[in-house]
């Protein structure tokens, strides 16, 4: 269902909210709503903008509109002679080289939002942005906006979407209550793009859905501010939306991958995380990044010599602690002819490796046939457990490799018909992954902490940490510090 839908087919979506115009409808709600009713989330969405604003179809398309005026205009400037202090000329750089052929990717579409997004973040700087969660994402909505003006779409239809456009950048407004561009730019500007994309690209309302639930996966979490003060960096990030939004769009329409999480659940589980993350995050973005924020000479001048000083000796001193870092990585780092690990039966080094890893030492160190198994996995962990599990369970009684599918692929109901007790217990304590054994002829025990590729730490062993670390290295299982 594609097109411009009769002005009278939305004025009678909108007696859908009459009878309570204030009720606050969530997304998931509304999508179940436009399913219902045969009829496009953004026409929906207008329907409902007309009851609550009590304005006719013609105004709240008008209005939205409108809300972009100021942010195109930065748009322009961004595109020709806006200089960013942070992105330089970056959007007019991309603009001359548009004109010999797509500088960014291959799509017409996607190459100009790509570019009128960093034209608009150029423009920003130059002379503000009407924000929305913050100015980040008005950058991502503007470029797309404006790229969608130049296909073949009537004005009537750029409304529509631009009314979808603002109700879930609404959402992330007041989402977003800290620092962080996963509410903002990345997060905000990928849900936004997925969502138009696939609407005008002939989706569903229940697909629109799907697609905000995959571009925002990748942005959970993700910060920006005070990283944005870096020369350069934000780039990515902002135009980074529209290509993460495009995917996630051209991946619900084009294949079958299942999608069964909920786009309310999506959206709130990321706005807590945001408030939980940007503690965390924050500090260690300043303690690394600050020496290379962008400076401005006559502020400069207002700063005590000696601040000046201190902050000099600051950054040569993240520069060459990050040195030792890398240093020591480098050191622990394998060949690049024997870099990658065994193959992972399962779908995740981590998940399912190092779990299997862990039950291979400890079956390593008993004798006998098993007669009980008690796992003990941090929460992420155990709630993984329909991949780690049969893993686990395949390294601790067959003493079978990450690989070994067919082991993989029998060992739950081989435990089940010989009815071997198995005990799941969740833990916690982050990264634990800890395994007992109990045989006919004796018992053992690995305390082991997770890590990617297939490796793992021991942390304590029974008999003794230093013999699951030799079980360790005769199965050829890394053990990392």
């Amino acid at each position: 269902m594609t097109g411009v839908a009769e002005k009278e087919s939305i004025e009678k979506l909108s007696e859908l909210f009459n009878s309570d115009s204030k009720k606050p409808y969530t997304l998931t709600e509304l999508i179940a709503m436009a399913e219902e009713k045969g009829a496009l989330l953004s026409h929906l969405i207008v329907a409902q903008a007309m009851a609550q604003e009590g304005q006719s179809y013609e105004a709240v398309l008008n209005a939205v509109m409108d809300a972009f005026r100021h942010n195109l205009e930065a748009c322009e400037l961004g595109l020709g002679e806006g200089k960013s202090f942070l992105l330089g000329r970056v959007a007019s750089d991309l603009a001359r080289e548009n004109r010999r052929g797509a500088a960014l990717i291959e799509d017409q579409l996607v190459n100009r939002a790509m570019t009128y997004t960093l034209a608009t973040e150029v423009g920003n700087h130059e002379v503000g942005l009407q924000p929305c969660a913050g100015t980040g994402d008005s950058c991502p909505y503007t470029g797309l906006l404006r790229a969608l003006s130049e296909e073949p779409y009537q004005w009537e239809r750029l409304a529509q979407m631009t009314a979808l456009m603002l109700k879930i950048g609404g959402i992330f407004r007041v989402g977003k209550e800290t620092t962080g561009c996963n509410m903002e730019g990345l997060g905000a500007g990928a849900a936004v793009t997925a969502a138009v994309l696939t609407e005008l690209r002939g989706g569903t309302p229940s697909q629109v859905g799907k697609a905000i639930v995959l571009a925002l996966s990748p942005t959970i979490a993700v910060p920006c501010t005070p990283r944005v003060m870096v020369p350069g960096l934000c780039a990515l990030h902002i135009s980074g939306a529209i290509l993460l939004g495009n995917q996630a769009s051209n991946i619900v329409l084009k294949t079958t991958l299942p999608m069964p999480v909920d786009v309310d659940v999506m959206i709130a589980m990321a706005a807590r995380i945001h408030k939980e993350a940007a503690p965390a995050i924050t500090p260690i973005n300043i303690r690394y990044l600050r020496p290379f924020f962008e400076k401005d000479e006559n502020v400069e001048k207002l700063v005590p010599e000696e601040i000046l000083r201190k902050e000099a000796g600051e950054r040569a001193a993240v520069v060459e602690e990050a040195r030792k870092e890398m240093r020591a990585l480098v050191a622990q780092a394998p060949p690049v002819t024997r870099t990658l690990g065994e193959v992972v039966f399962g779908g995740s080094s981590m998940a399912v490796g190092s779990p299997t890893n862990m039950g291979r030492v400890c079956r390593e160190l008993v004798k006998g046939e098993i007669t009980r198994v008690r796992v003990e996995l941090t929460t992420d962990l155990f709630h993984r457990r329909a991949i780690n599990v049969p893993g686990i369970l395949m390294g601790a009684i067959y003493g079978a490799a990450t690989a070994d599918i067919e082991a993989y692929r029998k060992v739950v109901p081989d435990v089940l018909k010989r009815g071997i007790p198995v005990e799941l217990i969740e833990v916690k304590e982050p990264e634990v992954q800890r395994i007992w054994l109990e045989t006919n002829e004796g018992s053992a025990m690995v305390d082991s902490r997770n890590r990617g590729g297939g490796r793992l730490t021991i942390v304590d062993a029974l008999p003794s940490r230093e013999a699951a670390v030799a079980a360790a290295e005769r199965l050829g299982i890394v053990v990392a510090a």
